[in-house]
This record gives C-alpha cells, structure tokens and sequence, in this order.
C-alpha cells in the first residue's frame, strides 16, 4: 500500500497569526479556568460556637457519635434498618464509619466567630479569638488536628466589620506567634453580598501578609453565600461568579447558607431545607460559576438533629442521609454537619456512595488506561471523572489503596495523572 500524499492550502503564517490572535485568550482560560487543585477535599465542614471550642472537641465528637451508635444502632444491621430502604448498603460500610470516628471523627472544623458566636463584649471575643489560635496550633503541633481546620469571622458588613477584622486578626497573628500557619488553616468569609466585599477581604489579607512578610497568596478563604443577592445581582447577572474573579486568585470554596438564605427569599422555616427548590437553584448557579476555576463548592446543613428517643434518632438520621446522599449525586462532595449525632449519617452516605460505584469505576478505568474496549466509550473528560472518584473515595476512606490498585492497575500517582492531567502548583495550603 502506498503512502499518502500530503497536501496543505494554508500558509504556515496563518495558523501563526490565529495563535497570536487568540493569544489573550489563552492567558485568560489559563486563568480563570486552571481546573481543580488536585488537593484533598473533606467530606463536610464542622462549625463548633467559639465558646465552646476546646481541645478536647474533635474527639468529644467522635466518642459522642459512637455513643449515637451504640444506643440507637449498636451493629450493621440496625443502622441498616435505621437508615431505610435507600441505607441498604449500610452492612458494608458500618465497621468504616466506627473506625472513622475513632480514627478521624472530623475532617474540616470551622470555630465560628459568627451566627453561632453572636455578640460579646470585645474583651470575651478578644480572648476567644486568641484561644482558638492557641489550641489550633496545639493540636498541629501534637498531631490531634483535623485534616482542615480555622475560623469563621464576622462578615465585613458595617456593622460588625471592625469586629470581624480585629478577630481575624488576632486568630492570624496567635497562629504566627505559635509557629506560624498550618498548612490546613481554613478561613470562612460570611454574609457576603458584593463582589466589592471579597475584594475588601484579599486587601485585608495581602496586609496582613506584607506585614508579616508571608508569601504573597499565602491565606486563602472561603466565600459563604447565604444571600440572594450573592446568586443574582441587581443587574441580572451572577455576581457569584463575579466574586471567583474578585478573590485574585484566593477563594477555594463557596459554601451555601441554608437557612440565610432560604430565609431571605422567604421560604417558611419548616420548609427551610437543602432539597428545597431555591436551594437547588442556588447552589446550581454556584457550580456553574465555579466550574474549572479550582473552587469547590459544598453543600449546607440541616437543623433537624438525631436527639432524644430512638425513634426520633432514626428519621433525623434517615432525613440527613437522604440529604447527603442527594448532594453526593449532584456532585456536592462537601456539606456542614451541625451535631456529633450526624457525623454516623454522614460517613454512611459517603462511603456507600464511594463503594456502590467502585467495581464499575475501576473497571471502565482500568480499561480506559490500558485502551482496551468495553460496553462504555469513554473519554477523557470522563477518565478524570473516574479518576477523581476514586480520590475522592480514597480520602475520605471509603476505599482502600491497596484494592483501587489492583483493581485499576494504578498508583495513586497514576490515578492523579488521569484526575488532573494540568498541575498549576495550588497546594492543600492554599486552601
């Protein structure tokens, strides 16, 4: 057979002239869209009242959710029976959760400043805020941290934007005097409105560092919205996007306000719930605004708390499951857990979520790595997906390394090639 001739029309100067033409878009997808940070994502976020926040919390709530085990649901088969028919699989992951509360009951906890805190006397909150840097530096020192761990403030709104700076800055500076900051050190911006208020908070932040002679980008933060108009701004357009790009760079994740929010759009309070249609719609815009720029979105939380009799404990646990299972499916990986009663819900759901879809996961993998064929053609899009899942289980500890190599054939280095095939250097210190 003979070989083919080769023809062209265009001019080499063409495509080079397409190249410099599109040029300033490059540099703009580049940096708006660098894709995921390829870093550990926790499953929720914590938020314990500042007063109540001592060194003793991450493990009073792990001994405290294995106690709700042990009453309620004291082997497999009730907590299975507990949770309902969509908790069928709780047999499989039930000695997974108890080993994840004794081993890390917590992943992400935030010490709130804010709703859960309210007002105090500056001195009470002056104190407050010291303590919290000094015990969160204890615990990174000792090794008892959470993988994630931080404040949340005062939102900068006027009224409580002095306070909410001042806390802050006495958080941040306890930390530096105690060593400096913690790779996992988390901010938490609240009640955020304007894009203009995200812009006060990375002035806030570079003075801090030039103070303190960080490296530029060193702190980054957390953007909650809980406002309508932080979804939809008075010109019609999504002033959440608008907020991604006035953070230069520092916000890692938008997290919704439940109750903030529903309320603001006057949702009753018994109807004030994460599945409520303005809440899909809401984090919905979130996602899309968020997509490829390395912010993760995460879930809100629900009031309903696994207390008192039995029976009682089952439907909140059933509610929260069927919550946290729904935000799994809708790729919300991350949501707030409001009691100790709810972190056995919320491992369940997790882990079921990551063992369910393992086997077919790996396998379309697997076959995608070595380029085999199959019932599913997959592209690479797709392959980061699998990969990313297969993270994500990894984790949280839903899955083991040991069985994802076997039966995917790849390390965890292989697995994070096929996640995020573009590194842009963000590390988890970054977040």
């Amino acid at each position: 057979m003979g070989q083919e001739r080769v023809a062209t029309t265009l001019a080499g100067a063409v495509s080079k002239e397409i190249g410099a033409c599109l040029a300033s878009v490059d540099a703009e997808l580049e940096r708006r869209y660098p894709g995921d940070p390829g870093t550990r994502q926790p499953v929720h976020t914590v938020y314990v009242p500042a007063d109540a926040f001592t060194a003793g919390t991450l493990r009073s709530w792990g001994d405290r959710a294995l106690a709700a085990l042990d009453e309620h649901a004291p082997d497999a088969a009730s907590f299975a029976a507990a949770l309902g028919p969509d908790g069928g699989s709780a047999e499989d992951v039930y000695d997974r959760v108890r080993a994840k509360l004794e081993r890390e009951p917590v992943e992400d906890l935030r010490v709130d400043f804010e709703d859960g805190y309210g007002d105090r006397p500056d001195a009470e909150e002056d104190e407050a805020a010291a303590r919290a840097a000094r015990l969160i530096a204890e615990a990174y020192g000792d090794g008892t941290a959470a993988p994630y761990m931080g404040i949340r403030m005062k939102c900068l709104e006027a009224a409580v934007r002095d306070r909410g700076i001042r806390t802050l800055d006495i958080f941040l500076t306890g930390l530096m005097e105690a060593g400096g900051l913690p790779d996992g050190l988390v901010l938490t911006l609240p009640k955020v409105t304007y894009p203009e208020q995200v812009t006060a908070m990375v002035r806030l932040l570079e003075a801090f560092e030039g103070a303190r002679g960080l490296e530029p980008g060193r702190i980054g933060f957390e953007i909650q919205i809980e406002t309508s108009q932080s979804v939809l701004a008075a010109d019609g357009t999504a002033a959440v996007a608008r907020m991604i790009q006035a953070a230069e760079g520092r916000v890692t994740g938008l997290h919704y306000g439940t109750f903030d929010y529903s309320a603001g759009l006057g949702v009753s309070a018994a109807h004030q719930a994460g599945d409520h249609p303005v809440a899909d719609h809401a984090k919905a815009v979130m996602q899309v605004a968020a997509a490829g720029t390395g912010v993760r979105v995460c879930d809100g939380s629900t009031n309903v708390l696994p207390v008192g009799p039995t029976e009682k404990v089952h439907a909140a646990w059933r509610l929260h499951h069927g919550l946290t299972r729904r935000a799994l499916v809708r790729a919300y990986y991350q949501g707030w857990d409001m009691h100790p009663g709810h972190l056995p819900t919320r491992y369940a759901a997790v882990f079921a979520f990551y063992r369910e879809g393992f086997e077919q996961t790996a396998a379309r993998l697997a076959r995608y790595a070595a380029r085999a064929g199959g019932d599913v053609m997959d592209e690479p899009a797709t392959a980061r997906a699998l990969a990313g899942h297969l993270l994500r289980g990894l984790d949280c500890g839903a899955l083991d390394a040991a069985e994802v190599a076997g039966a995917t054939g790849l390390t965890r280095a292989g697995l994070e090639d096929f996640a995020a095939p573009r590194r842009h250097g963000r590390t988890d210190s970054a977040r």
